[in-house]
């Protein structure tokens, strides 16, 4: 089944979360409200509320509750999508302007920080203090990703193990967390909240390797910014590690990326992304994010098979192999 089949199944439930969302980062103060819609305004995948409607399906459905995890993971996200903007000195996303680009890269942060406080406000009308602890240690392990992708920037002598690792908090985290509290708060077996724990992980990993391949191989208009945004803000990706492992590229790519730093930013990436997309780089990290999927399904086995379960399945697919 295609994701947009999945969507339309859900369309009632998402469409509550979604106004839930615009509700929950409205406020009294007429410029908070505008730069924290705006981002919300250009829609998303909105993949991890949809992990946890799935989760809550394998225990007590109940939407008033789910909601209640759905909206501060994706707030959670947001606000870090817009942090994450200021750092990257990033003028697009999803195509349309950044909150920095828009305005400042001040009222960006405080905006971020301001959805990070409606997350967690709108968290503690749940009275299981497990996901409390989980979504603050989520939070903490996002925040030590992002500052290891900054010590980072164009390192280009860091391990394929310092990747991993900080896409694992970055991205996977998450995920993995959005799967696991959607079934905690259904009521779930302590089994199955681990399974769709570990399936969420996995298919985290498999979202970021994949993303950081678009970034690579993919157009503006798929990717919703300039392809190879990566490597001008100085993020060393999968592919790109892997092809400075190849002597007959090493030192070409070495000096392009060189160029790319010293232009502060603004140098032309056409000939990096060459080389790299000329390496096997491309094709194994391709490969690796084939290998989380397929470990993501694999975390299903045991589990019932409802609808959601497949669902599960066909939404890790697509992640593995998507191009926008």
């Amino acid at each position: 089944m295609k994701l947009l089949d999945i969507y339309a199944k859900m369309k009632r439930d998402l469409d509550a979360i979604e106004n839930q969302l615009a509700h929950s980062v409205t406020s009294d103060h007429e410029l908070l409200t505008e730069t924290s819609t705006h981002l919300l305004k250009a829609g998303g995948k909105r993949l991890r509320p949809v992990f946890v409607l799935l989760a809550g399906k394998f225990g007590d459905y109940r939407l008033d509750v789910l909601q209640r995890v759905a909206v501060p993971l994706e707030l959670i996200h947001m606000a870090s999508l817009v942090h994450d903007d200021v750092i990257d000195n990033a003028d697009t996303r999803r195509g349309q302007l950044t909150v920095k680009s828009k305005w400042d890269n001040r009222i960006a942060m405080y905006t971020g920080d301001y959805i990070y406080g409606k997350a967690l406000t709108i968290a503690t009308g749940l009275g299981n203090p497990l996901i409390h602890q989980i979504l603050s240690k989520a939070m903490v392990q996002m925040c030590i990703g992002e500052m290891e992708q900054i010590r980072d920037f164009f390192n280009t002598e860091q391990t394929i193990r310092n990747y991993m690792l900080r896409i694992r908090r970055k991205t996977a985290l998450l995920i993995a967390v959005s799967c696991q509290l959607g079934a905690i708060a259904a009521g779930a077996e302590q089994s199955v909240c681990s399974k769709l724990y570990r399936f969420g992980y996995n298919i985290g990993m498999s979202f970021q390797i994949r993303d950081d391949l678009l970034d690579l191989l993919g157009t503006e208009k798929q990717i919703g910014k300039p392809p190879g945004s990566d490597i001008r803000q100085g993020n060393i990706t999968l592919p790109v590690l892997l092809a400075l492992r190849e002597t007959g590229i090493r030192d070409r790519l070495l000096a392009e990326i060189g160029k790319i730093r010293e232009s502060d930013g603004g140098g032309d990436t056409k000939a990096a992304i060459k080389l790299i997309r000329s390496s096997v780089g491309i094709a194994f990290a391709d490969d690796l994010a084939a290998r989380f999927m397929h470990k993501a399904i694999d975390a299903l086995d045991g589990l019932p098979n409802i609808s959601a379960k497949k669902h599960l399945i066909d939404i890790a697919h697509f992640v593995a192999k998507r191009n926008y």
